[in-house]
């Protein structure tokens, strides 16, 4: 027989959890951007400079509940990038035998600029505004393109039942060293954890993953 009081007491620390993770998201997110204003703009210029197109790219993904969004990102590739790979059958065949990516180096896509942003992780910058929004979290499951949705098989639905972050158990893993399916492996160990703490234990994570330049191509 199930306890009421126990379902209640979860239900409750259920609560508390996400109103500390979403305030933690905006005041950090927040502080962020303004703290990191001076960075935006010189890269925005550069990556402007470079073919005269926006610097920044919206590539829709999946968020919670099989929601789809607009993640931002700098953009790390010519223009209109998308229709460039998918008219290359065999380019476009690799790429998705290849876990939705091309091996490092082998992508004509991405600019000299944008291979800089994307090995410093600074390319990921405009996904604070995300996050100020509640598409994402500061530390979640990355968002997944519609394509991927299959690798998750009859768990997406525990996958897609927490927002996605910023940062995540997968970047803290190796991030483009793992591939389908061990990354859904250790997303899905994310959401079967996740606790305010835990949160916290990936952050710090995923920056030394960062400064270490771990799987970032």
């Amino acid at each position: 027989m199930i306890d009421k009081e126990d379902v209640s007491e979860n239900i409750n620390t259920h609560r508390i959890y996400h109103f500390f993770k979403r305030v933690t998201d905006i005041i950090v997110s927040s502080v962020a951007l303004v703290v990191l204003s001076p960075l935006i703009l010189v890269l925005s210029i550069i990556i402007f400079i470079q073919d005269g197109h926006s610097p920044f790219y919206k590539q829709i993904r999946i968020g919670k509940n099989g929601k789809p969004f607009g993640m931002f990102k700098f953009r790390s590739m010519v223009y209109q990038a998308d229709k460039i790979l998918q008219s290359n059958p065999e380019l476009y065949k690799k790429y998705v035998d290849n876990g939705f990516k091309l091996p490092e180096g082998e992508d004509p896509r991405i600019t000299k600029v944008g291979a800089f942003i994307r090995k410093t992780s600074l390319d990921e910058i405009p996904q604070f505004l995300n996050i100020i929004i509640g598409e994402m979290a500061l530390v979640g499951p990355r968002p997944i393109v519609k394509k991927e949705m299959v690798e998750y098989g009859n768990r997406i639905n525990e996958f897609l039942s927490v927002k996605p972050g910023a940062l995540g158990l997968w970047q803290a893993s190796g991030r483009a060293n793992i591939g389908y399916p061990e990354r859904c492996d250790i997303e899905l160990r994310y959401v079967e954890n996740a606790s305010y703490w835990y949160d916290v234990k990936v952050f710090f994570a995923c920056c030394i993953s960062i400064l270490k330049k771990d799987g970032a191509f």
